[in-house]
């Protein structure tokens, strides 16, 4: 099923509805009078995509605000200790994921009810049909879990990586002029406006340097530490033992800092991943960004996509600045991302690279 969520045609239907989030979110953004916390605003952003392009819900925003809040409740306890007493995160969390459920069945209830005026099929109508072909009917609780599986899956992850590649184009504007001027080159963009039509999925897959940079980005500021593994087969590693059935820990951000084909690991080189150098074609399981095997990440296309979108309408359409003296630090719990967030200023641009000045009326309503 996931395979058929995240496969070319359905990435390729998802692309129009990405932009239209990201545009008007980036809308809003320079609409904003003081400097927004841009890993906080990246969370809406990502939640939204979730909820209005991979699963088709048409929620009206202020609604979508209140399911917004319940959601980062439920994530933020969903990892608590599970004590059951009535004040702890755990019950936090439980009450918070009984809400986010009502929310969603109402959601889907009303999407299983309003099938006009669908021009793509999303991930939710795709587990729906999936179901269907194999003769079974999913019940309303196989898709809540399916629903909630699939925002979780979409949303911390992007979010920090969205964050980090946003930090990562204010500390080197010459990336963000290099990626402008590939853009220009294929044609994409064109006196500081994205030409109609030119954004494709071949197109951006085609698009080598935006690649270096999103590589580089999730190289260096991989989003999660590690991921865990069941021990198949007895094997030996440095001399020590390891019995079948055992559970592994890997380190995604340890395999990146020591890997011997990077060199100045510390240094955000998205060059490295040129044609000239392919650091990251030596070896299997030097680069994992999205884990690796068989349970690699399925949704990384996804990710990879919406990631690439954001850079082109940031370098296309904005002009940012960092709000404070000096960039924030960086925690790695539970996803990587800037200490108080990370302030920034947007400006809209004109399609000559002008400042406009918006008021937040001006803003378009998604109309995904």
């Amino acid at each position: 099923v996931f395979s058929k969520i995240f496969s070319h045609e359905a990435l390729e239907s998802y692309l129009p509805k990405i932009q239209l989030v990201i545009k008007d979110t980036l809308r809003a953004w320079s609409s904003e009078p003081e400097p927004i916390n841009v890993y906080h605003e990246a969370q809406k952003l990502t939640f939204r995509m979730a909820i209005r392009v991979l699963l088709g819900f048409r929620i009206p925003d202020e609604e979508l605000g209140r399911l917004f809040e319940v959601y980062q409740q439920f994530v933020e306890n969903v990892f608590s200790l599970p004590v059951d007493l009535p004040f702890s995160g755990y019950r936090r969390g439980i009450r918070a994921r009984e809400t986010l459920q009502k929310g969603l069945e109402k959601a889907i209830q009303e999407k299983l009810q309003n099938t006009q005026g669908k021009d793509y099929a999303d991930a939710l109508d795709i587990l729906i049909e999936s179901g269907k072909e194999h003769g079974k009917e999913l019940t309303m609780q196989e898709l809540k879990d399916g629903t909630l599986e699939l925002i979780f899956a979409a949303y911390a992850t992007t979010a920090s990586a969205s964050t980090s590649l946003i930090m990562q184009l204010l500390k080197h504007p010459r990336v963000l002029e290099k990626l402008r001027e590939e853009l220009r080159s294929k044609g994409i963009l064109h006196n500081g406006c994205i030409c109609e039509g030119s954004l494709r999925l071949d197109n951006i897959n085609g698009l080598q340097y935006l690649d270096c940079v999103i590589k580089e980005v999730l190289r260096l500021f991989t989003p999660i530490s590690g991921g865990y593994r069941t021990v198949l087969q007895t094997f030996e590693l440095d001399g020590f033992q390891i019995p079948k059935g055992w559970s592994v820990m890997y380190s995604i951000r340890d395999t990146h800092d020591t890997a011997p084909v990077f060199k100045d690991v510390d240094v955000f080189d998205p060059d490295r991943f040129g044609q000239g150098r392919s650091e990251d074609k030596e070896g299997r399981f030097h680069y994992l960004p999205f884990g690796g095997g068989v349970r690699t990440c399925l949704g990384k296309h996804l990710a990879k996509l919406f990631l690439k979108a954001l850079a082109i309408e940031l370098a296309s359409t904005s002009r940012f600045e960092l709000a404070t003296r000096t960039f924030p630090k960086i925690t790695l719990v539970p996803v990587v991302h800037p200490v108080d967030g990370l302030k920034v200023k947007f400006f809209g641009l004109d399609s000559n690279q002008n400042e406009i000045l918006t008021g937040t009326d001006a803003m378009l309503g998604a109309t995904v």
